[in-house]
């Protein structure tokens, strides 16, 4: 067995018990897992201070010194434990609110100990509150400059376990690797790369001599994990290219050709029709086309969608869109009704809420074909629709569908329809690589002429007067406002804003205007009827969560207001922002905030005011959030699980790794040559458990 396989149970100072703990928190099984489980961060502890040096802006400070005397302070809750603490210079108090009966038995008086932590200053001394406490001879620090720190749960840290634990833990793990361990990259790779063993850069992970040596250890790991991600992409983009043949779409024929020259309400921008050509050349090829379609909202996104929809139709199949609400379903279902009008077209709507005899026509009529396009939400992937011959599946907003639910809508058809995915949520390029990395990528980077630009400001809550007086001026105009909540009730536990009371301030405020409110707790019926009202202009006002990010598209809204700005990420305030600056007309989004915002809440609305790109959003979102789970199901196992690096800063490594990775494709197709043999043997190894990601995008 693979000494990396051992149970963690059989480490020095773990057991049954603290085995069973450990799994359970941490998913710490093995030796592996151990190791694996890498420090969040580590503090330099190379160097020791003198008491008199101290500020309290140090972040953290370690001084070598004994304790003189203890004493106890305080009760209840401020009961403290004090131990008096001198370099031989000056003094600072050690002070413990916890476990102040095992601090007094495990530390002794005038004995040379460690202490490090945060100094604080208290009165007219310094202290420090539960600092770290090591004798001054401790191995552990004679060879270590930097100390590892790691995440503990809360429920480990109730029964005695700290960072410390699991720094001890590893150490004693390492002390137990007698032999360098298991390679997972080939030599001649890391040595091109300049890159340390895995041996090395674990070590040094976990315990480096300096950050130099830290960073080179943490690129190495990295790097291994992108690579091999990036090769399970790239090689299942691969094998389904060879193995799956896709409809031939190469006739542009008469309904095509009628809409595109008898219907089309605009001329098409430059951006919609190179996305066009480059799908066409996608259906004619005689693969299936796996195609990624980003444009930010308004920039007719839909349009292309409906135009190769209709190519679908003149080469004998039906074509599909699913979408992830009822309300942006049946958008797209009036948008295509609107855009075709009398052409001999059939579409149909299958929801939720769609039932009886409607539905039986419905499934019939995709039986026989007769149903030419479908427009749908989740329903459309019941096993009792079936189609006679789907050539074409749209699917938007992909983000909100899970991977096994594009997985069902893609089997519907004995010969796998092209596929076309839609996101208004603009995807930065590293993260694109990496979540949809096995998509080819079309973007449509034009808005439609005659747009302006949204103009976002921020205010502050205290400024109504000047926000209403606004909205009643663009209403006066004959404008429409949306005004945004984050919750559809008041909240015990959150003092934010709530559809109900703003719906009932806003009329007590505008006693003479008609305001429409819409929530996800409604009823379908109830929601259809009051956007229905705000569409057709009975109501001037749209009170609303966050249920219209997505799909709402009334061209005589100008104004969006966003009430506790604050709680939303900046994907999500871009894109209620686009349900606004659709007509000819100045439009405005004004985010409302508290005062009191922390520093990159306060930043994220200033980008939000500074420009209008989705691309440029996208990328300070992933820096403010990270990656996240964007693909709507988490892609779990090894193949994803990212445990080193960060999509968010890691654009040049994860370009590197797709280089490296496309580089052992071309000269290794077949994957049998030696001296990959290795990659290939460890690519199966974390794909033990993994799903075909190939034929599921």
């Amino acid at each position: 067995m693979n000494f990396l396989d051992t149970d963690i149970k059989y480490l020095p100072g773990v057991g049954p018990q603290r085995a069973k703990q450990l799994g359970e928190e941490l998913a710490i099984h093995t030796f592996e897992d151990l190791i694996n489980y890498y420090p969040f961060r580590h503090i330099d502890r190379s160097r020791l201070f003198y008491i008199h040096e101290l500020s309290p802006d140090m972040p953290f400070v370690q001084i070598k010194g004994q304790i003189l005397s203890w004493e106890e302070a305080g009760e209840g809750r401020k009961h403290r434990l004090i131990a008096n603490f001198t370099d031989g210079h000056a003094f600072i108090q050690l002070v413990w609110f916890n476990g102040i009966n095992w601090v007094r038995k495990q530390y002794k008086l005038r004995t040379d100990y460690i202490v490090f932590g945060k100094p604080q200053v208290f009165g007219d001394h310094y202290s420090i509150s539960h600092p770290d406490i090591d004798p001054a001879e401790s191995l552990i620090l004679s060879g270590m400059k930097m100390q590892p720190y790691y995440s503990i749960p809360e429920k480990l840290r109730k029964r005695g376990y700290s960072s410390r634990t699991i720094e001890h833990l590893t150490s004693a793990l390492f002390k137990q690797i007698k032999a360098p361990l298991p390679e997972t990259l080939p030599q001649q790779l890391t040595q091109r790369l300049g890159m340390m063993s895995r041996t090395e850069a674990l070590l040094n992970v976990h315990f480096p001599q300096n950050a130099e040596v830290h960073a080179r250890a943490t690129y190495r790991l990295k790097f291994e994990e992108l690579f091999y991600i990036q090769l399970n992409i790239l090689r299942f983009t691969r094998q389904r290219q060879q193995q799956y043949s896709g409809h031939v779409f190469n006739r542009v024929g008469e309904t095509f050709l009628t809409f595109y020259n008898h219907h089309l309400p605009f001329s098409l921008t430059g951006a919609q029709q190179r996305v066009i050509k480059e799908m066409r050349a996608d259906m004619v090829s005689g693969r299936q086309m796996n195609r990624l379609l980003q444009g930010d909202v308004g920039s007719g996104k839909t349009l292309v969608a409906l135009l190769v929809m209709l190519l679908a139709i003149d080469n004998g199949c039906q074509a599909c869109i699913m979408a992830p609400t009822e309300i942006l379903a049946e958008q797209h279902l009036d948008t295509f009704k609107g855009f075709l009008k009398d052409m001999p077209v059939r579409v149909e709507l299958l929801t939720g809420t769609v039932k009886g005899k409607r539905r039986q026509k419905i499934l019939y009529g995709l039986q026989d074909g007769s149903v030419n396009i479908l427009v749908g939400t989740h329903a459309v992937i019941e096993d009792n629709v079936v189609f006679k011959n789907l050539g074409l599946v749209v699917i938007d907003e992909q983000h909100r569908f899970g991977v096994a639910q594009r997985a069902r809508l893609w089997r519907k058809n004995t010969t796998p329809p092209h596929v076309l995915v839609m996101t208004a949520t603009p995807i930065p390029r590293t993260l694109a690589m990496t979540l949809y990395g096995d998509l080819d990528v079309s973007v449509i980077d034009q808005l439609p002429p005659g747009r302006k630009p949204i103009q976002t400001v921020h205010h502050y809550d205290d400024r109504r007067e000047t926000l209403y007086r606004g909205i009643r001026q663009q209403i006066s105009l004959g404008r429409q406002v949306y005004v945004v909540y984050p919750l559809v009730k008041e909240s015990e536990k959150l003092d934010l804003k709530n559809v109900q009371d703003g719906r009932d301030h806003l009329q007590q405020i505008f006693p003479d205007l008609r305001i429409s409110m819409v929530h996800g707790q409604m009823k379908a019926k109830e929601k259809d009827a009051e956007m229905q009202r705000f569409i057709s202009g009975e109501t001037q006002i749209l009170v609303a969560t966050t249920v219209i990010e997505v799909g709402v598209n009334v061209p005589n809204a100008s104004v969006m207001v966003i009430e506790n700005a604050e709680r939303f990420g900046l994907a999500q305030l871009h894109q209620l922002r686009g349900r606004v600056g659709r007509g000819a007309e100045q439009s405005y989004c004004i985010l409302v905030s508290k005062y009191e915002l922390s520093k990159d809440t306060r930043r994220r609305l200033q980008i939000m005011c500074e420009t209008n790109d989705g691309f440029e959003i996208a990328e300070a979102d992933l820096q403010f959030r990270g990656p996240g789970d964007l693909e709507g199901t988490q892609q779990s196992g090894t193949i994803f699980d990212l445990r080193m690096a960060n999509l968010a800063k890691d654009g040049q490594i994860v370009q590197l790794a797709r280089d490296e990775a496309t580089r052992i494709l071309d000269a290794d197709p077949t994957q049998s040559l030696p001296e990959n043999h290795l990659i290939w043997q460890r690519l199966r190894e974390l794909g033990k458990h993994e799903i075909d990601w190939s034929s599921i995008s």
